[in-house]
């Protein structure tokens, strides 16, 4: 099961795309496998040399006690020190920014962020991304391809 940000692919070009863990307490991890989080407004940013998701909201456990946690606290992403150089590197270029992609299980069962190096669209950007995503779809439709 993955927790897809759609509004992600609208409103940036992703250039790149990372897998990165999460260090999460373990009610967040039985409301992520509900499918309780949501990726609404969230983000990511270097702090001290470490990355940071901000804004991502997962529910709180239901059938948690006083030691639920917070919905939207900051989450610590762990990258590799290659990786992390390589993202605040190019953060440093005008446009760029890092944009949660989807949030999903291993076979493990380790809870993993897929992020990506994205660049903002313009409007008229987003109106050639609809367009083409309509006549994909009359395609499909009239061709049941």
């Amino acid at each position: 099961m993955s927790i897809k940000n759609r509004s992600a692919f609208f409103e940036y070009y992703i250039e790149d795309k990372y897998v990165a863990g999460l260090v999460l307490t373990g009610t967040e991890v039985k409301s992520i496998r509900e499918g309780k989080a949501s990726f609404n407004d969230s983000y990511c940013y270097f702090h001290k040399g470490e990355l940071w998701i901000k804004s991502l909201h997962i529910s709180e456990y239901s059938h948690g006690t006083y030691n639920n946690h917070d919905p939207l606290r900051e989450r610590k992403l762990l990258l590799s020190r290659k990786e992390l150089n390589k993202l605040e590197g190019k953060i440093k270029e005008k446009g760029f920014t890092i944009v949660p992609l989807a949030l999903f299980f291993t076979e493990k069962g380790l809870v993993k962020l897929e992020i990506g190096l994205g660049k903002g669209k313009k409007t008229h950007d987003k109106r050639e991304t609809i367009k083409a995503r309509d006549s994909e779809r009359e395609i499909k439709r009239k061709y049941g391809v």
